[in-house]
């Protein structure tokens, strides 16, 4: 498989693995009911402020595997865009790309990013790697990411999704008409962007249905098998391209007691037309609906012979289930609808630019996601994803769940306040009917797991809770489940996994030993035990003998 080489690459492949986990600091609830509060509203729905990379990093433990659909806007890269991003790369290669950038030269000016210098091209490398790393992780397998992009990068995006998710679970580019015109364009006019789209796996990846599409372009009727068959729309039973078979060219009774042949015919003749079916397939289909003969002025007979393309049965009976008939082209969604969107929510008091129509998104989100799926945009700006999640749920009545993250400060002004005003709108219309789940909790970037030179020492500014969930996702690759916690009573039980249970023995401001009196608090029953403790008073042959595994805090806590 091709795959791409740029400057910095080396360094940046298993940058994810080195990026600082922190803790997500909540600073206000908002619901629809009683506005913005100081206590969590738990209702799934977030809104982080803070550095990307790092927030995908804190989302792990939680989220790892269970994003159903990941939508992101990340910078074109279009030569003139400001760089924000922190890649926390020390490599003296990039810092001397970084500083032949600086001094790039564009019409005898100085360019923070020259249009002729290709390095621009390594630095938006080196900023998506590592998060496109993690929001794989994020990914769940039956799952798919969706990555708006333009002509700057897309070929290098292809190419790096390619390497990180794998060239078989690409699914399509869609191709999205974003205006219809650029007058002022130099040669030829640029109106479309793309949408860039990969599955986890793609054997377990099932869009919903276009049923809108069917109903109204195809499928648009119904007979006495509807509820078991549903829609279905008539083809011609006779055809002139597949090949002649004598076989095929028989006899069909028509309602006026007369006879028809392929294309209209009076007559059987080796003229390259006949049926598509057997005739004992004729009879099958005429016994269970699938045949039907109509008069017609287009043949010769007066008399047309037609079957049955049923949406949720084949042509032998048998159940299927259809992949959607999207198409890889959206011409029905403006940019121009995202401003007037934006000014219908805002005034004229944002100019936020290039927003994203949530139309768009919400087409995304309505092919991708059933009614319980968590929506993942690591770019959020103005906050349209998590517009059109709300807009999907209340079209559908889904409980679907939206976070959201952006590093810029008009996170909490721009990203959290509109979703703030389209929950009061949507509260204004409904009253307080059908908004359950109109609400989200605002976090900001908190205190590392670790600090020191090395990272060698827990934080002990970090609540121990925080601590006992990172511990049970770095042994587990799973959520905390406190509903355990509750069942057993113990103090220091995690959870217990494939017949492992572990225990996080921690005080912060005492030593701890595990030793014989903590044994006597056990309760879990299980094949193996995984402690963790700041010293073991127990002989190595009888931990061996008793399937107990000693893990050292902090030394031996693994970094995730």
């Amino acid at each position: 498989m091709p795959t791409l080489h740029w400057i910095g690459k080396e360094k940046i492949v298993n940058h994810h693995q080195d990026v600082p986990y922190k803790i997500l600091e909540h600073k206000y609830g908002f619901s629809a009911e009683i506005g913005t509060h100081e206590n969590s509203v738990n209702s799934g729905n977030k809104i982080i402020h803070g550095d990307n990379l790092e927030a995908l990093k804190s989302l792990l433990p939680q989220y790892e595997g269970k994003i159903k659909c990941i939508y992101i806007d990340p910078p074109y890269n279009t030569g003139n865009e400001g760089w924000v991003y922190n890649d926390n790369v020390n490599d003296p290669k990039i810092h001397k790309w970084l500083e032949q950038t600086l001094r790039a030269k564009e019409d005898g000016r100085t360019a923070a990013i020259g249009i002729d210098d290709l390095t621009r091209h390594d630095k938006w490398l080196c900023m998506m790697y590592p998060r496109l790393k993690l929001l794989h992780k994020l990914l769940s397998d039956d799952g798919a990411i969706f990555i708006s992009i333009d002509d700057n990068e897309q070929a290098n995006l292809k190419l790096i999704m390619d390497e990180i998710f794998g060239a078989s679970n690409f699914v399509t580019n869609f191709i999205w008409q974003k205006k219809t015109g650029a007058s002022d364009a130099v040669n030829i006019a640029t109106i479309t962007e793309y949408i860039v789209v990969y599955g986890k796996l793609i054997n377990s990846l099932k869009f919903n249905q276009n049923i809108e599409a069917h109903d109204e372009k195809r499928y648009k009727y119904k007979d006495e098998y509807f509820k078991e068959r549903g829609p279905f729309y008539f083809d011609n039973l006779d055809r002139g391209t597949l090949g002649y078979y004598e076989s095929l060219d028989y006899p069909i009774k028509t309602p006026d007691g007369r006879y028809t042949y392929p294309n209209g015919r009076k007559n059987q003749l080796n003229d390259g037309w006949r049926w598509k079916w057997s005739e004992a397939k004729l009879l099958w289909g005429i016994n269970n609906g699938f045949i039907e003969v109509h008069e017609t002025k287009s043949k010769a007979s007066g008399w047309g012979v037609y079957y049955k393309i049923y949406l949720n049965v084949d042509n032998e009976g048998k159940k299927i289930i259809r992949s959607s008939p999207f198409k890889n082209i959206i011409l029905d969604v403006l940019n121009t609808h995202a401003s007037n969107e934006a000014k219908k929510i805002f005034g004229n008091t944002t100019s936020f630019p290039n927003p994203k129509p949530s139309e768009l998104i919400q087409k995304i989100i309505k092919i991708s996601t059933d009614k319980n799926s968590i929506i993942l945009d690591s770019f959020a700006g103005s906050g349209t994803t998590a517009h059109a999640v709300i807009n999907q749920n209340k079209q559908d009545g889904g409980n679907r769940k939206f976070i959201l993250v952006e590093m810029e400060d008009y996170a909490e002004t721009i990203t959290a306040e509109r979703v703030k005003r389209v929950i009061q709108q949507e509260k204004d219309l409904q009253g307080f009917k059908n908004i359950e789940g109109m609400s989200f909790d605002f976090y900001e970037l908190g205190q590392p797991m670790f600090i020191g030179d090395n990272n060698e020492f827990l934080n002990p500014e970090v609540e121990t809770e925080k601590i006992r969930e990172y511990i049970y996702y770095s042994e587990t690759r799973k959520s905390i489940m406190n509903e355990e916690l509750i069942i057993n009573n113990e103090k220091y039980f995690l959870g217990k996994e494939n017949e492992t249970a572990y225990y996080f023995f921690y005080e912060k401001d005492e030593i701890t030993s595990l030793n014989f009196d903590f044994l006597t608090i056990i309760k879990t029953k299980a094949g193996q035990y995984v402690i963790y403790a700041d010293n073991c008073l127990l002989s190595k042959e009888f931990m061996q003998k008793k399937n107990i595994i000693f893990k050292k805090i902090p030394r031996d806590i693994r970094k995730i």
